[in-house]
């Protein structure tokens, strides 16, 4: 029979775990390394890595043999090396992925950078820098829930996102300004592990479209070719501004269930899908509703908003215990979560909110906002 392979020594082991820095998914402490591309990365990242295992084989950092010669070669590269070799040129709009992102956008993060070198050659970011960009998309229906084929065009030039019922339709069933524009991925929500929830204002309420592409760096070409006319937009619309990264995409605060009532209180408590999206308090019947049943704007505490927990004493017909109350300068706002958990969690995230002073531009959308009760 033959030896057990003999585990590393812990001179070895400790030579290599000096040598980590952060992992290709921003995790600290990284127990994993490709030993051909000579990088550390978290466990979750080794599993992207071994889809590529034509350019990166990785090996445990505690639990596999390393030889003198791999030591070496992990030596003289490393993160810090790697970095400066693939991504000399990323763009400054090309969203990076962190450990707590879907497993679409880091893998293909993985293979923009090792596989693909798309940061070594600008030629290679056409597909997201053109400022136009056109293909088909299947798209959910709004009634049916079924995912149809739809033409999809981003234009820069024209400052939207258009897709088309038909194929050789002239106008398009919907054009979404690109200054009003967000993509978030929701592979979990939506049932695909490509899904991209896309939302724009339509008459100052928020509107959104569910799509996937069966490849996957065709969906995260999409998204980035987003953020790319967003970045383009945003340094016309504000000259001079900085920090424009983070305005270009963003992913939602909190999402999940509640239960909330009428304006009255005096209805029953009635079940709800809530997003929280930025200072918009969205609920929905269903999570992949087209629009919402109302939106509330939570404003901060300086404008007469508070977040208390619990409900007033006299309030019916709830069956969640865990209560919320959201004054506003119109009304109280009644909700209740399912566990305490959920409730401190949504308290935070509110609180978040009222605690961050309003921005000029945040006043006037509380001023124009449409609150459906």
């Amino acid at each position: 029979p033959s030896l057990p392979t003999p585990a590393p020594t812990g001179g070895q082991s400790r030579n290599s775990r000096r040598l980590a820095r952060h992992s290709d998914g921003s995790a600290n402490d990284p127990e994993w390394a490709s030993y051909t591309l000579g990088v550390f990365v978290c466990q979750s990242c080794s599993g992207l890595h071994r889809n590529i295992s034509q350019i990166s084989k990785v090996k445990s950092v505690l639990l596999d043999p390393w030889s003198d010669a791999e030591v070496e070669f992990m030596a003289s590269n490393g993160n810090n090396a790697a970095k400066a070799k693939y991504e000399q040129k990323v763009p400054v709009f090309y969203y990076r992925p962190t450990h707590t992102d879907c497993q679409l956008l880091r893998e293909q993060w993985i293979r923009a950078r090792y596989e693909r070198k798309e940061f070594v050659c600008v030629e290679r970011q056409e597909p997201y820098s053109a400022g136009y960009r056109e293909g088909f998309l299947w798209k959910r229906g709004r009634d049916n829930g079924q995912f149809l084929s739809r033409k999809c065009i981003l234009s820069e030039r024209d400052g939207a996102l258009k897709y088309y019922n038909k194929h050789d339709a002239r106008e398009p069933k919907a054009l979404m300004k690109i200054h009003t524009l967000n993509a978030s991925f929701q592979p979990g929500k939506i049932g695909q592990p490509h899904g991209l929830q896309v939302t724009y204002l339509k008459d100052n309420s928020t509107r959104n479209i569910f799509v996937y592409h069966k490849d996957g760096k065709e969906m995260v070409d999409w998204f980035n070719a987003i953020r790319a006319a967003r970045f383009h937009y945003l340094q016309v619309a504000f000259p001079g501004a900085h920090h424009l990264v983070p305005k270009l995409t963003r992913n939602y605060i909190k999402e999940g269930y509640m239960e909330k009532t009428g304006p009255k209180h005096t209805e029953g408590f009635k079940k709800r899908w809530f997003t929280m999206d930025d200072r918009r308090l969205m609920y929905f019947k269903d999570p992949l509703d087209a629009y919402a049943r109302g939106e509330v704007f939570i404003g901060s505490k300086e404008n007469s908003y508070i977040v208390l927990p619990g409900l007033p004493p006299s309030t019916q017909g709830y069956h969640w215990q865990f209560g919320i109350t959201i004054v506003t300068p119109d009304r109280k706002f009644l909700f209740t979560c399912e566990t305490e958990e959920e409730q401190q969690d949504w308290m935070a995230a509110f609180q978040g909110l009222v605690n961050r002073p309003m921005l000029p531009q945040e006043y006037a959308v509380e001023a124009h906002f449409k609150h459906k009760p």
